[in-house]
């Protein structure tokens, strides 16, 4: 069975140079956070269907996007989209403070448990993430694990202090590109597969 040295090397031969983010996937279970009967699959770099339609990103897209926020040792952060909650526990590694909100409570639930064991310092939240982030902000990093419809949301670039980094999927149709922001200007970083961005909750 594969562990996650064995996933740290496919992470470094796709281009991940970032030691603290290769550190912080190398100390997450993330066998953890997949669904029964996927553990053996766990450290192979893949997305995982997780249930209510939704999936645990691929390594390398969690590892990209943390990486992609630069140097944030003592940044707060935001994520919008827990979903397993594997990413929240990678970057509660690598940053001062994360918050994570995930719109789906039954996700959340059980998100929030084994973050409470896995990384203790995450402030789980249920909500809409695009409504919560202005209420919740400012942040130095905002993360996003869903696909923004055409543009970036200009909810979260509101919520970022003067220097904050946004990285965000944006596209069409599941497929877009992963996108960083900072001081008005974007760059493309990688084509990338995502569920859509959706507002509003879910029991």
């Amino acid at each position: 069975m594969r562990v996650q040295a064995d996933l740290v090397a496919d992470l470094r031969r796709q281009g991940i140079t970032d030691e603290r983010v290769l550190a912080a996937v190398a100390e997450v279970p993330r066998h953890l956070f997949v669904a029964p009967g996927d553990e053996e699959r766990a450290y192979h770099d893949i997305a995982l269907p997780i249930g209510r339609g939704q999936t645990i990103s691929s390594p390398w897209i969690v590892a990209r996007s943390i990486a992609a926020l630069g140097p944030l040792t003592d940044g707060r952060v935001l994520e919008i989209g827990t979903g397993s909650g594997y990413a929240a526990a990678v970057l509660a590694r690598c940053v001062g403070q994360v918050v994570t909100v995930e719109r789906d409570a039954e996700l959340a639930r059980r998100a929030g448990t084994i973050l409470s064991e896995i990384a203790p310092t995450v402030d789980v939240r249920t909500g809409d993430g695009l409504e919560l982030a202005g209420e919740l902000g400012p942040f130095d990093g905002i993360v996003v694990t869903a696909l923004a419809q055409s543009r970036l949301p200009t909810e979260l670039v509101g919520a970022l202090t003067p220097d904050g980094v946004l990285v965000c999927p944006v596209g069409d149709d599941r497929v877009g590109t992963l996108v960083r922001y900072q001081h008005g200007e974007s760059v493309g970083l990688a084509e990338v597969t995502f569920v859509p961005l959706v507002r509003g909750t879910r029991d």
